[in-house]
């Protein structure tokens, strides 16, 4: 990026911390715009945990500083594991470098586990960040739920899980961004978030996820964009496959979204929004669309959406080879994985320069 650009960003913060019109954090956020989040570096991560030797990174200090040399502005993660020292250390380094921090905190499962959740919440704030990332389920629905009544009681438990968290969140004043995460359909997150209606709840935008559901991605965003408190921004390609089709992240700017369009929508509606990259690098995801399981938690939609989702396979045809990690050897990966993602940022500084 130029430096007459980071400069006029810099003093946009500057102003805009000055007057409190927004916290700090999110003056950073919104001004900086091009991050990424933990899983986008997902096989590194891996490498860590498995102790492989020569990781370019081992802690959530040691990453950030990481992803600012792939030249990202900020970075979305977990600070469930740091101490107060290294809390202090990650906001001072923020702060210096005008970048930007957002967590990654874990929802409760029942009333036991609501001072984990105050820890984390309590956490991330010490970092300086305003918004924090969750998912209600880690799993894909049609790959979890067999049935139409397994997943209403998933659909209820949500909903209590959000009542439970949301006086913690007041209470810190830290937004709580649930990111649409291939369990719930379009119409059912939006229903979700109105039924809680609160300041501290909204979405986390994944401009790609709805598409295993069978939701048209634009729209999605476009919806899901008044609840908008972050973006998980990914391009994606699809191709078909005996069952369905295939369905893989790729760098932004080489798939069939159109991304300039859902960044000017999740803009308009939320001008401090953070956009955070992420590139998963793994083999294309199966979407058995084709199959009578896959249908099993919401069989109406097959008269809905099937025809409209195959057709947008058919008119989207790959021309370069997916990313794939299959047979490689490790370091292959971890290159893999580096590249993509800093073609990726290279691209959305570009496009969220303006």
């Amino acid at each position: 990026m130029k430096a007459s650009k980071r400069l006029k960003r810099r003093d946009f913060i500057a102003v805009l911390a000055a007057l409190g019109a927004v916290p700090l954090q999110a003056a950073n956020a919104g001004a900086s715009f091009a991050g990424i989040c933990t899983f986008s570096c997902n096989l590194h991560w891996q490498a860590v945990r498995s102790k492989t030797d020569g990781t370019a990174f081992h802690d959530v200090l040691s990453f950030y500083d990481y992803v600012r040399k792939l030249g990202a502005d900020g970075m979305q993660t977990s600070f469930r594991d740091l101490d107060t020292e290294a809390l202090k250390a990650l906001r001072s380094k923020c702060e210096s470098d005008l970048s930007y921090l957002e967590g990654d905190i874990r929802f409760p499962k029942s009333k036991t586990e609501l001072d984990v959740f105050e820890h984390e919440v309590k956490a991330t704030r010490e970092t300086g960040a305003t918004v924090a990332r969750a998912v209600l389920m880690g799993g894909r629905r049609y790959e979890v739920f067999r049935t139409q009544e397994e997943f209403r009681q998933f659909y209820r438990e949500a909903k209590q899980r959000l009542e439970l968290v949301e006086p913690i969140l007041a209470k810190n004043r830290l937004n709580l961004a649930v990111e649409n995460h291939k369990d719930f359909t379009l119409d059912e997150q939006i229903g979700l978030l109105k039924g809680i209606s609160s300041e501290w709840i909204g979405a986390l935008v994944d401009t790609g996820n709805n598409i295993a559901l069978l939701d048209e991605p634009h729209s999605v965003v476009e919806q899901l964009a008044p609840y908008a408190m972050s973006v998980h921004l990914k391009d994606m390609a699809v191709q078909p496959y005996t069952d369905g089709f295939l369905l893989s992240e790729v760098p932004c700017g080489t798939g069939f979204l159109d991304l300039q369009r859902m960044i000017s929508v999740l803009r308009k509606a939320n001008p401090v929004i953070v956009f955070n990259l992420e590139m998963a690098t793994r083999d294309p995801l199966k979407v058995p669309c084709l199959t009578d399981a896959y249908w099993s938690t919401f069989p109406d939609r097959k008269a809905t959406h099937l025809d409209a989702a195959m057709k947008q396979v058919d008119r989207n045809p790959r021309k370069q080879p997916t990313p794939t990690i299959y047979g490689k050897p490790l370091d292959r990966q971890l290159a893999d994985e580096e590249a993509n993602n800093r073609t990726s940022l290279v691209w959305m500084q570009k496009h969220l320069s303006t």
